[in-house]
Formats: structure tokens, C-alpha cells, sequence
């Protein structure tokens, strides 16, 4: 058999890109193709962090050289370590070739499980723990830990709630580990009051208290809920019970009180937590941060930021770029403009991606004059607008509808010296084009082709397109025809617009010529290709090449849009087909 070069890394992605999980191959066939390297290596498991994956699969390579052996917790640590740097697929291949050594032990097994926990092959890890019973070892809670949060990651929770109830009632003694990755499973999924029902049940376990990492879950996930109160009386009960809040505690129970409205409590607790000599962290300072900007609190926020620098915590532009940005992602421009407001009057300069972050939430908004204030708001404040500056302002004035500021913004932005991208030359070709504006297009690509960007198949598609609409059907053919000595790869879009062209000029017969010429070249037509053509045909009432490119259509189990769907129906009630034409279109369309 021939040895294939770079043998791990081949079989490791037929792992990752298996739809249906690992292949049978890899667990129940020997691994006769992987290769036997050649270089061995001295490194010890003590170098791994240092190593790379490289090295790590040629020493243990090296290991299974070894007369006699290495005991089998040095492999597990390599392979423990393999799978903590998350390399899966290679850690299940050395996992097979221990076993085939007959080198294993719960250990080894209970890391392959993980590996396949987090690759969602649940069948296989599961397959994994009968042969764990069967080759007479115990699972211990880290094998039952991995299997419960495989479930929670592909999202059936319930079933790991089932697979937990069904290990207690075997007899299984969870332990804080395994509960809490239940907890934690329980309210990402927004089932909160399972998790408060689990925590309750572990209370009554003697070896199974719950710690605060359990406590501060279920807060969190309370707070999210926006059960506050509920969140607030359970940190109450954790305390009396012995358990000490940490920041995590306290971040999620300001965060739910400041999203309640609740700023009298969410203060409260922050001084609770200071008393306490719990130092607010970054994501703590964050959420008060916001809530002060949001309510115009500045006289709050000027506090916490004392107090961040008090900390230690320096209140960088970079966490006040953040709240800018969540506010413009759900629209709310008003209260990041306060944020910007408010950064300036703590003192903490604005810089030019802050201003950005606004200009694209205004643009997104289609406040496009807004977005212009701002922009002129730059120059009064000596900042100099970037290319993703102009960037993001020519694409809203293109979305407002604007074409002549745009151009006139890409002017300036060239007389800055700064470059535009070929996503900013992209978007205004296209948007001429589809207005009509085909020789203003051409102008702005004669000019592209001056820079040192090299225009791509998105941009011919929108001169093509362009061509079509301004009747230059003949022109689109020749350029179309011209892309592959510039060597690009015409894609569907292209062919699309072509198509479509033919269409419109009512060169049908040439459309469906242009498609077979498509097949040929090995980009097999989608149906949307099929459909433009016969849209065409249905609209000139050319019954036999609506037929014809309805035969093609059922060869290639194609099938029809809405619209042509219609047409067809109301061509079945007319006298215009004769039976064998009938017959196809009711095969075509399933009436019986």
C-alpha cells in the first residue's frame, strides 16, 4: 500500500467533515494507511504545551516504538493533552491505535468519549461506554460528566436530564462536577426552573453540596429570565447557607436588576460587593457603565469610572466603543449617542472608531444626514476619517438613494490619498448599473482599473448586468466570454444574468442554447436558470418551448417557482395542449 503523505491530518479532516458522524472505518478497521513516520522525536509529555500538533503526533509516534511500552498514563497524558487543545479528531485516531496496542484504560477511553462528544458523534461515544462495561472496567463520573455534556451540546438537554435520572436510579453518586455541567446545560436552555429543581436536590446530597460556580449559574440564568427577584432571594439563600458570593455572583445579579430598571438595587449590591473586598472586574464595570449611559446618569457614570481607576481598571474608549456598538445594533441610536456624549464628558477622548460605530448605526438606520453631522463633527475635532469611514458612509447614501453624494464622497476620500476597497468600487458599479446609470458605471470602472486592485467576478457580474439593462446584449455576451482569459470563473450569477438577458431581448431559443453550453462546461444550471427560461416562453404563449424546457426540468427533478407554478395551471384549464402535453404538465405539477 502506498504511504500517504500527512496521513493524520487527511483522516482527521474525513473525521470533521463527516455529516453523519465517524465512519465505521475509523473505530472497527485497522489504521493499515496511517503512515509510520520516519522522524522520531524526543519529546517527553512535559514539552507538549510547548509543541506543536506536528510534534506531538511524531512523539507519540515515537512512544509506540518504545520496548517496552510507556505505561499508559504517560499516553493518556499526551492524548489528554492532544484533546485539550482541542485537535479531536487526532486524538480519536491515536485513541484506535492504542487500543489496537491493547494500551488503554478507563482513562483513555473516557478522553475518546469527550472527542466524540465534542465532534457530535453521540452514537459513538455512547458506543465507546458499552465497551468500557464490556472489557470490564468502571465508568467513573468524568466518562458519565463527558456524556452529559455531549447531550447538552448538540442541545437535547432533556436527554441528558433522562440519562442523569437513569444513572441515579442504577446507583450512580453524582458528584459536584456532574451536576453542575447539568446546571449549566439546563440554563443556556432557558429551562431555569429545572436547573433551581437539580440545585435543590443536590443540597440534599451529602457529598453533592452546591458550591458557588452551581449558585451563580442558576442566578445568571434567573437574571436572564428576568425571574430578578427570584434570582435575588436565591443569592439571599446561598448566603445563609455558608456560601460566599465571587464577582461572577454579583455581575449577574447588576446585570439583572439594571435590565429590570431596578438602578436603587443594582447600586446596593455594588456596594455590597465592595464592602465585601470583591473587586469588580472589567464586565462588571461594563454593565453599570451602560446603565448610567442609557438612563443619563452622568453624574453615576463619572462615579463608576472613579471607581474603575480606583480599582485599577483603566475606562479605556474600548468599553465605551462596545456600548456604542450594542446600542446601534438594535437601533437604539438616542442612547448611543448618549454613550459618545457621555464618554467625552468623563474625560475619555472619542477616537475615529467610535465615530465609525455611530456613522454605521445611523446609516443602518437610514438617518443618513445624521450620519453626515457626525462625519462633519470628525474634521471640527481634528480626527481623520478612515477608509472605513467613507466606506460605511457611501454605502448608506447608496442606500438612500443618493448616487451623486456617494461618487462625490469617493472623490474626497481619493484626494485624502486614502484607497477605496473593492467592496466600496463593488457597491457603487452595482448600484449604477441596476439605476440605468451603465456609462457612469463604466466611468467609475475605468477608473478602478487605475488602482492596484484587481476587480473580481462580483464586479464583471454588475457590468454584465448593466450591459443587459441598457440593451447591450451583445456587449454582456462578449464580456461574458472574455472572463476566463482574465482568469476568472464565471459563477451562477453570471450565467443568471445572461439568461435572463436573452429573456428579456425574447432570444428564448438562444437561452436554452446557452444553458445546454452551461452543462457542457460542467457548471450543471440551477433551477432558478431553467425557471427565467420558462417564464420566457410562458409569457410569449410558446407552448412547445415551455414543453421542451419542462422535459428538461422533470429529467433533473427541477421545479418550478410560484409564479411560473400559476402559469402552468392556468395553461392546464385551457384547450391549447394536446393529451400527451397535458399528461406532462399534470406529472410536473403532481395533479393527478
Amino acid at each position: 500500500m502506498r504511504v500517504v503523505r500527512n496521513g493524520y491530518a487527511a483522516v482527521a479532516d474525513t473525521l470533521k467533515n463527516c455529516d453523519n458522524g465517524t465512519p465505521t472505518c475509523l473505530l472497527y478497521c485497522p489504521f493499515m494507511f496511517l503512515p509510520n513516520l520516519t522522524h522520531r522525536s524526543s519529546f517527553s509529555t512535559n514539552n507538549i504545551r510547548k509543541s506543536s500538533l506536528e510534534n506531538s503526533l511524531c512523539s507519540f509516534d515515537g512512544m509506540v516504538q518504545r520496548q517496552p511500552l510507556p505505561s499508559v498514563v504517560e499516553f493518556n497524558k499526551l492524548l489528554g493533552e492532544i484533546a485539550r487543545n482541542k485537535h479531536y479528531p487526532h486524538a480519536i485516531i491515536l485513541f484506535r491505535r492504542l487500543h489496537l496496542l491493547g494500551v488503554h484504560d478507563v482513562a483513555t477511553f473516557t478522553i475518546a468519549i469527550n472527542c466524540f462528544c465534542h465532534l457530535n458523534t453521540l452514537g459513538y461515544a455512547f458506543s465507546l461506554l458499552g465497551q468500557i462495561v464490556k472489557l470490564g472496567y468502571r465508568p467513573n463520573c468524568i466518562t458519565f460528566t463527558s456524556l452529559m455534556k455531549g447531550l447538552c451540546l448538540r442541545g437535547d438537554v432533556v436527554g441528558a436530564v433522562k440519562f442523569f435520572d437513569e444513572l441515579v436510579e442504577r446507583g450512580f453518586q453524582p458528584n459536584v462536577i456532574t451536576c453542575g455541567t447539568l446546571i449549566n446545560g439546563l440554563c443556556k436552555a432557558g429551562n431555569t426552573l429545572a436547573a433551581v429543581g437539580l440545585l435543590r436536590k443536590m443540597e440534599g446530597i451529602s457529598d453533592c453540596r452546591p458550591g458557588v460556580v452551581h449558585y451563580s449559574t442558576v442566578i445568571d440564568g434567573l437574571c436572564k429570565d428576568r425571574l430578578v427577584t427570584e434570582a435575588l432571594e436565591l443569592f439571599s439563600e446561598m448566603i445563609s447557607k455558608g456560601v460566599a458570593p465571587n464577582v461572577v455572583t454579583y455581575t449577574s445579579l447588576i446585570q439583572g436588576v439594571c435590565n429590570a430598571g431596578r438602578w436603587e438595587e443594582a447600586n446596593s449590591l455594588f456596594n455590597d460587593m465592595v464592602d465585601k473586598n470583591i473587586s469588580p472586574d472589567v464586565q462588571t464595570f461594563y454593565v453599570l457603565l451602560g446603565t448610567c449611559c442609557k438612563e443619563g446618569m452622568a453624574a453615576e457614570a463619572q462615579y463608576v469610572t472613579k471607581l474603575m481607576i480606583k480599582g485599577g481598571e483603566k475606562p479605556t474608549t474600548v468599553i465605551h466603543n462596545a456600548l456604542v456598538d450594542r446600542y446601534c445594533l438594535k437601533g437604539q441610536m438616542d442612547e448611543a449617542q448618549r454613550v459618545l456624549d457621555a464618554l467625552i464628558d468623563l474625560g475619555c477622548s472619542p477616537n475615529i472608531s467610535s465615530y465609525n460605530i455611530l456613522i454605521s448605526g445611523y446609516c443602518t438606520s437610514e438617518r443618513v444626514d445624521e450620519a453626515l453631522r457626525i462625519f462633519k463633527e470628525i474634521r471640527h475635532k481634528e480626527l481623520s476619517p478612515n477608509v472605513a469611514t467613507y466606506t460605511t458612509l457611501i454605502g448608506g447614501m447608496l442606500q438612500a438613494a443618493r448616487p451623486k453624494d456617494a461618487i462625490a464622497l469617493l472623490d474626497e476620500m481619493r484626494s485624502y490619498g486614502l484607497i477605496p476597497d473593492l467592496f466600496t468600487y463593488s457597491n457603487l458599479i452595482d448600484y449604477l448599473c441596476k439605476s440605468h446609470r451603465f456609462d457612469e458605471a463604466l466611468a467609475l470602472f475605468e477608473t478602478f482599473k487605475d488602482t492596484a486592485l484587481v476587480p473580481n467576478i462580483a464586479i464583471y457580474n454588475s457590468l454584465i448586468e448593466g450591459m443587459c439593462i441598457a440593451g447591450k446584449l451583445n456587449a454582456a455576451i462578449e464580456l461574458f466570454a472574455s472572463l476566463s482569459a482574465k482568469g476568472l470563473q464565471p459563477n451562477l450569477r453570471t450565467y443568471h444574468i445572461i439568461i435572463n438577458g436573452f429573456r428579456k431581448e425574447g432570444k428564448l431559443n438562444e437561452a436554452s442554447e446557452f444553458l445546454e453550453k452551461m452543462e457542457e462546461s460542467g457548471s450543471a444550471p440551477h433551477g432558478y436558470s431553467y425557471n427565467i427560461v420558462l417564464q420566457g416562453f410562458l409569457q410569449t404563449n410558446e407552448i412547445a418551448g415551455a414543453v421542451r424546457t419542462l422535459e428538461k426540468m422533470n429529467d433533473r427533478g427541477l421545479s418550478a417557482t410560484a409564479s411560473n407554478a400559476s402559469s402552468l395551471v392556468n395553461l392546464l384549464s385551457t384547450n391549447r395542449l394536446n393529451h400527451s402535453r397535458k399528461a406532462l404538465l399534470q406529472q410536473f405539477l403532481g395533479i393527478t
